[in-house]
């Protein structure tokens, strides 16, 4: 796959991501999640509060989310480019094994800390259903949040228009509608495409990195650090400023959010002591 351009990378990227969401320890359990990152400088009864309805309804202030995030993101970190650098030990003879793996595992930890920012900034449990199934509904609101991650302004986009959504409509679910068939819908198709051609890219780069080993495993290992750590920032920097966040929000028992059209005018192209107990 490496250097090779691929027919369809929409369908490509998707396919990685489903296959990253299947491996163990990249689903995070939300309740589990929340109360140890909140667990320092929360009470019972507000941590209670954020894991029943959210933290901005629990009125946790931003300064407590952001230390949260950052602890987060560091430990995550660490633990990505660790294995990016194991990844890399076993040299050229072992690439076609190797580079999938690694890629499969970098994907996974994107995933990881894009629930856990969600989590931290009151959106919705992202695999509440049971099964090894993603849902297209979450699908494609990873697929946004790798999007932002990646700096893709149209990611931005579609990422504040459904946290405008839910904001207004104070829901628990994610939209459905808006994400599989409405005006979401074009462009996590279009973010997703994108997204394919950059992983055949980096897969690439990674294949290169890996040709010679010890070498390999301190540039693969090296290159994860200097790229995932700011592109966690990016995605948490962005959902920081989204209005669900904000801690005077209340989050009504509703199950289903209602999927608006804009109007013509409206739309705008730790260690954490986190482990694998945290996570499903």
């Amino acid at each position: 796959m490496a250097g090779k351009e691929i027919e369809d990378p929409g369908s490509y990227f998707s396919a990685v991501l489903v296959a990253a969401a299947k491996l163990p320890g990249v689903r995070i359990n939300r309740e589990a999640y929340l109360r140890k990152a909140l667990s320092r400088q929360c009470s019972d009864e507000q941590i209670k509060a954020a894991i029943e309805d959210t933290p901005a309804a629990a009125g946790i202030p931003l300064d407590i989310l952001e230390k949260a995030a950052n602890d987060s993101i560091k430990y995550e970190t660490a633990k990505v480019s660790a294995m990016s650098a194991a990844a890399g030990l076993p040299g050229l003879v072992f690439l076609p094994a190797t580079v999938p793996a690694d890629l499969a595992q970098y994907l996974g930890h994107m995933l990881r800390i894009s629930q856990k920012l969600a989590y931290l900034y009151s959106w919705p449990d992202l695999f509440s259903g049971e099964g090894d199934d993603i849902d297209d509904a979450t699908e494609g609101v990873l697929t946004l949040f790798v999007g932002v991650m990646f700096g893709t302004q149209s990611a931005n986009t579609a990422v504040g228009k459904l946290a405008e959504a839910m904001a207004k409509q104070v829901a628990k679910k994610l939209p459905q509608k808006a994400l599989t068939k409405g005006f979401i819908y074009p462009l996590v198709k279009k973010i997703a495409t994108h997204l394919g051609k950059e992983m055949t890219k980096q897969t690439f780069a990674r294949s290169v990195s890996k040709a010679i080993p010890v070498v390999g495993a301190v540039i693969s290992g090296g290159l994860t650090f200097a790229t995932y750590r700011p592109m966690a920032k990016k995605l948490k920097n962005h959902l920081a400023g989204l209005e669900i966040t904000k801690p005077t929000l209340r989050v009504e028992d509703i199950e289903v959010v209602q999927d608006h059209e804009p109007s013509a005018t409206g739309y705008v192209e730790q260690s954490d002591g986190d482990d694998d107990a945290a996570s499903r």
